[in-house]
């Protein structure tokens, strides 16, 4: 079922740029709700999951890939660093640094998987099969577009 389906109503906000901000605002709350009991930030979970599938990844990188400022990625990272949950390395120069999961945040993403699970169930189930998978491919066009 639909959130319209549902009833649900919101001012139709003639600008992408806050329609997509609310967005991101609700969705995080969901997911924040979930992670909870995880210890994880949204953010931090996103980091988790982004060093997960890439293995080893740059700073730069990481950062173009999630679209994150280098001042937010920084202090997110330093967090994870901290906690044991990621590793950095130099690179070839002193400004390049390679980031890669430890086997304790490894560990720590796969525990918090779950809560993720049913945030993404949840919005799957209310929006539908379709529409969820035209979100996905619409998100990340919108993401290059914007670049």
């Amino acid at each position: 079922m639909t959130a319209a389906a549902n009833g649900a109503k919101l001012l139709r906000l003639p600008c992408a740029c806050a329609n997509l901000r609310r967005a991101a605002r609700a969705v995080t709350r969901l997911y924040g709700d979930e992670l909870r009991s995880t210890g994880l930030e949204p953010t931090q979970f996103t980091l988790l999951m982004a060093l997960n599938l890439a293995g080893e990844v740059t700073q730069g990188e990481l950062g173009r890939n999630l679209a994150l400022d280098s001042t937010t990625l920084t202090r997110t990272l330093r967090l994870l660093l901290a906690r044991g949950w990621i590793r950095a390395a130099a690179g070839r120069d002193r400004r390049e640094r390679h980031l890669s999961l430890t086997p304790k945040g490894r560990q720590k993403f796969r525990r918090a998987q779950p809560a993720w699970e049913r945030a993404q169930q949840r919005l799957e189930r209310t929006l539908g099969q379709t529409q969820w998978q035209q979100l996905a491919a619409t998100l990340e066009e919108v993401a290059l577009a914007a670049r």
